[in-house]
C-alpha cells in the first residue's frame, strides 16, 4: 500500500460499534448468563508488566502478541498498544488497532491523535479530532502548538507560559510540572497558572505547596494569584491558610476585588463558616449575580437550604437575576428540603427568563422534582433541556429507576446510546437499579456482564451492590453471596447489608447469619445488621436470639434507628413516629385512622402479624401496625389536604409490608393518589395498585 493509500483510509476511521456490541448483549437468550462472571483477564499484573516490559525495550511484535492472548483487553491496555506503535513510527499499526477498539475514552483519543501529530500527519489527526467525542478546542490547540514550540529557537516567558496553561487545561498536569522545572525564568503568571491549572485538575494540595514557594522566592502577588489560592483553600477546607490569606488581601488592599469577594465567600462557606461568608458579603452592596449565587450556593452547601431560598428570594427582590448557577443552587436546596411547591415557583422564574431549557437548570430540575415525587414533571423537564449531557441521561435514568419505571429506564438508556452518549458508571448503576426495582434478572446480568467485560475501568462498588440486591431480590441467595466472595474489589458493608435485606425477604436465615458476621466483622457498631438479623429472628419466631441481639446491642451502646415518616405541607415539615399523638391535629389523625381501619376490614384487608415484631398478643401486634409512622402521615395528608390531591408521604427506613398492602386499599377507598418514598424507593399507589406490582 503506499502512502497515499494510507493517508485515505485514516481519514474514514470507522467509530467504536459501543452501541452495537451493547444491544447485542441485551439481546443475547438468557441462557448465556445462568451465572454471573467478572472478567479480570484485563487487569491482570501478568499481563500488564509483560506488555509494558516488552513496549519499554520496543519488542512490538512480542506486545501484540501478548495483547491479542488477553480476552477482555481493558481501555488501558489497548492504549498503551497504541502509544507503543505511535512512538515507533508504526502509525498504520496504532491506527488499526484503534479502529478495533469496542470503547475508546479521552486518553485512547488524545493518545491516537498525539501520534498523527507527531507522525506528520495533521489530515488524519483533525478528521480524528472532528469525530472525538467531548472534544475541545484546548486539546487540538495544545497538540499542535506543541510541535510548534519545541521548534522554535528562541522561547520568552509568554510562549512557556503558554504551553504550561495549554497543558494544565488539557489535563496533561505532569507534563505542565516538567516543563515549568525548566522554565529559564518565571513570572507571577508562571506560578499563577500552576497554581490555578493544579487545583482546577483535583491536585489541590500540590497547588498550595506551589503557593508557599511562591511567598518563599519573593513573587509579587497578584489579585489573581490570591483568588486561585482561596480557591485551593476552599477545595481543601484549608481554613488557616485561607485565613492567613485573607489577610494578604487586605493588606494588599483587594478587598474590593469581585473575584476575590466571590473567592472569599466561596471559601469561608466550604469551611463550614458561613457567620464569616455573610461578613465578606455585607462589607458592600452587590449587585453581581456571581457574590449572591456564591452567598445562595454556600447556604446550600452547609445544609441551610431555607437561608439560601431566602437569599434567592432577595435576590429577586433587589433585581439581580439569577443566571444557570443560580437557579442550579436554588433547585438543589429545594430537593434538600423535598420542597415541591417551592421548586415549582423557582420553575416558574426560570421559564419567564428563558433559562428553563439550559442543561444546568434542567438537570436541577429533574433531581428537584425526582427527589419530591414527580417523576411524570421530571421526565418533561428532561425533555425540554435543549443540549442533554451525561448528567441529563443519568438524572432521569436514576430517577426513573428510584420510581420503579423499568421499561422507562431502559427505553431512555436505549435512546442514549442511540444519540451516542457514552455512558459512565452513574448510567449502569441506574440501569442496574432499575432492573433490581423491576426484577428484570436477566437485563440485570447482560449490563453486569457488559460493564465486567467492556467497562472493567468503570465497575465499582456500587455495581456490585446493586447486582447482589438483583439477585437477592430474585431469591438468588447463594449466588449473590457467591458473588460477594468472587469480587475484583474487596466488599465493604454496604455489599454485605444488600444481602442481609434479601435474607429478610425470603426468611433465610443461614446466608443472614453469615451475611451479618461479615458486616459486624467490617463495621462491629453497625446498627442495621443487628436490626435485620433480629428481626428475621423475630420473622421466625426465635424470640431468644431477638433478646440476645438486644443485649448485645445494648452492652455495645448501639441504638436501633427510630422509623419516622413526614408530609410537608405549605413548607412545613410534619413528622410521626409510631403511636404518635404530640401532633396538634392528632384527635383528627386518629379518627381517620379509626375510620380507615373500618373501610379496609370491609375490603376484606386482615393484617399481617409477621411485621409487628414483638412478642406480644396478636391483638397488640394488630393495634402496632394500625399506628405505623407511614399511615398516621397519610391520615395527617388526609385531614389536611383536598379531595383528590396527591398526598406524598417520605419514610427514613424501608416501609412496612402490611402498611404497603394497607395503603393499597386505602388509596382506593379515598380516591386519592398517594405516593410513599422509603429508604428504597417510591411507591405510587392507585386504586389499589401500587406501581412496585408488589415487587420491592
Amino acid at each position: 500500500m503506499n502512502k497515499s493509500t494510507v493517508k485515505i483510509s485514516r481519514a474514514f476511521i470507522q467509530k467504536p460499534k459501543q452501541s452495537n456490541t451493547l444491544f447485542q448483549y441485551l439481546n443475547l437468550p438468557s441462557e448465556s448468563f445462568t451465572t454471573i462472571s467478572c472478567n479480570a483477564n484485563s487487569h491482570s499484573p501478568k499481563y500488564k508488566f509483560l506488555l509494558s516490559d516488552h513496549l519499554k525495550n520496543r519488542r512490538l511484535d512480542e506486545a501484540r502478541e501478548v495483547l491479542n492472548k488477553i480476552p477482555f483487553p481493558g481501555v488501558h491496555l489497548y492504549t498503551m498498544m497504541i502509544d507503543g506503535y505511535a512512538l515507533n513510527h508504526r502509525l498504520d499499526d496504532a491506527i488499526q488497532l484503534f479502529e478495533k477498539m469496542p470503547v475508546r475514552d479521552t486518553v485512547s483519543w488524545n493518545s491516537m491523535i498525539k501520534g498523527c501529530l507527531n507522525g506528520g500527519d495533521l489530515i488524519t489527526a483533525k478528521k480524528l479530532f472532528d469525530e472525538m467525542p467531548g472534544r475541545n478546542v484546548v486539546s487540538w490547540t495544545t497538540m499542535v502548538a506543541e510541535r510548534l514550540f519545541f521548534e522554535m529557537p528562541v522561547k520568552d516567558v509568554a510562549a512557556w507560559n503558554s504551553m504550561i496553561y495549554g497543558y494544565l487545561k488539557s489535563g496533561r498536569v505532569d507534563e505542565a510540572v516538567n516543563l515549568f522545572r525548566k522554565m529559564p525564568s518565571r513570572n507571577v503568571i508562571s506560578w499563577t497558572s500552576m497554581i490555578d491549572g493544579l487545583d482546577y485538575n483535583g491536585r489541590n494540595d500540590e497547588a498550595l505547596i506551589f503557593y508557599k514557594k511562591m511567598v518563599g522566592f519573593g513573587v509579587k502577588l497578584s489579585s489573581n494569584t490570591l483568588s486561585c489560592v482561596l480557591k485551593a483553600c476552599a477545595n481543601v477546607m484549608a481554613l488557616h491558610l485561607g485565613v492567613q490569606t485573607h489577610c494578604q488581601v487586605v493588606k494588599l488592599g483587594f478587598s474590593f476585588d469581585e473575584f476575590i469577594c466571590t473567592s472569599l465567600l466561596t471559601f469561608y462557606a466550604n469551611c463550614k463558616q458561613m457567620e464569616n461568608a455573610c461578613k465578606v458579603f455585607n462589607e458592600q452592596l452587590h449587585g453581581n449575580v456571581v457574590k449572591w449565587t456564591a452567598l445562595l450556593t454556600g447556604y446550600g452547601l452547609n445544609h441551610k437550604h431555607e437561608s439560601a431560598l431566602m437569599v434567592f428570594g432577595d435576590m429577586i427582590r433587589m433585581a439581580v437575576l439569577p443566571n444557570q448557577s443560580s437557579f442550579t443552587s436554588a433547585l438543589n436546596s429545594c430537593s434538600g428540603l423535598e420542597a415541591l411547591d417551592k421548586g415549582k415557583e423557582i420553575h416558574a422564574v426560570s421559564v419567564k427568563l428563558g433559562l428553563d431549557s439550559d442543561v444546568f437548570v434542567g438537570n436541577s430540575l429533574i433531581v428537584m422534582y425526582t427527589v419530591c415525587g414527580s417523576i411524570n414533571d421530571a421526565v418533561a423537564a428532561f425533555s425540554n433541556i435543549g443540549e442533554k449531557n451525561v448528567v441529563s441521561w443519568n438524572s432521569i435514568i436514576v430517577g426513573s429507576a428510584k420510581h420503579g419505571q423499568g421499561k422507562l429506564v431502559l427505553t431512555l438508556f436505549s435512546r442514549m446510546i442511540r444519540d451516542e452518549v457514552d455512558p459512565d458508571e452513574i448510567s449502569f448503576t441506574g440501569l442496574l437499579s432499575a432492573c433490581s426495582h423491576s426484577g428484570m434478572l436477566q437485563k440485570a446480568r447482560c449490563f453486569f456482564e457488559y460493564i465486567s467485560r467492556y467497562k472493567s475501568t468503570a465497575i465499582k462498588l456500587q455495581h456490585y451492590v446493586c447486582m447482589v440486591d438483583v439477585l437477592g431480590r430474585c431469591g438468588k441467595l447463594e449466588e449473590a453471596e457467591g458473588l460477594i466472595k468472587n469480587m475484583q474489589v474487596k466488599p465493604n458493608s454496604i455489599v454485605w447489608l444488600a444481602l442481609l435485606s434479601a435474607c429478610r425477604m425470603h426468611s433465610n436465615l443461614g446466608v443472614a447469619e453469615r451475611a451479618a458476621k461479615s458486616i459486624l466483622d467490617l463495621e462491629p457498631n453497625c446498627s442495621a445488621a443487628y436490626v435485620l438479623l433480629s428481626n428475621i429472628y423475630a420473622s421466625a419466631g426465635k424470640w431468644s436470639d431477638v433478646s440476645r441481639m438486644r443485649v448485645r446491642m445494648k452492652q455495645a451502646g448501639i441504638v436501633k434507628q427510630l422509623g419516622c415518616s413526614w408530609v410537608i405541607l405549605r413548607g412545613v415539615r410534619h413528622e410521626f413516629v409510631c403511636a404518635d399523638r404530640s401532633h396538634p391535629l392528632s384527635e383528627k389523625i386518629y379518627q381517620k385512622l379509626d375510620w380507615l381501619g373500618g373501610k379496609l376490614k370491609e375490603f376484606g384487608y386482615v393484617p399481617d402479624e409477621s411485621f409487628a415484631l414483638h412478642d406480644v398478643e396478636d391483638e397488640q401486634k394488630q393495634e402496632m401496625l394500625l399506628y405505623h409512622s407511614e399511615r398516621l402521615a397519610v391520615a395527617f395528608g388526609l385531614v389536611t389536604t383536598a379531595e383528590g390531591s396527591t398526598i406524598t408521604v417520605m419514610k427514613n427506613l424501608r416501609a412496612c409490608g402490611d402498611c404497603h398492602s394497607a395503603i393499597k386499599l386505602i388509596a382506593k377507598i379515598v380516591g386519592h393518589e398517594i405516593i410513599v418514598r422509603d429508604s428504597t424507593r417510591f411507591h405510587h399507589f392507585r386504586n389499589g395498585m401500587c406501581s412496585c406490582g408488589d415487587y420491592w
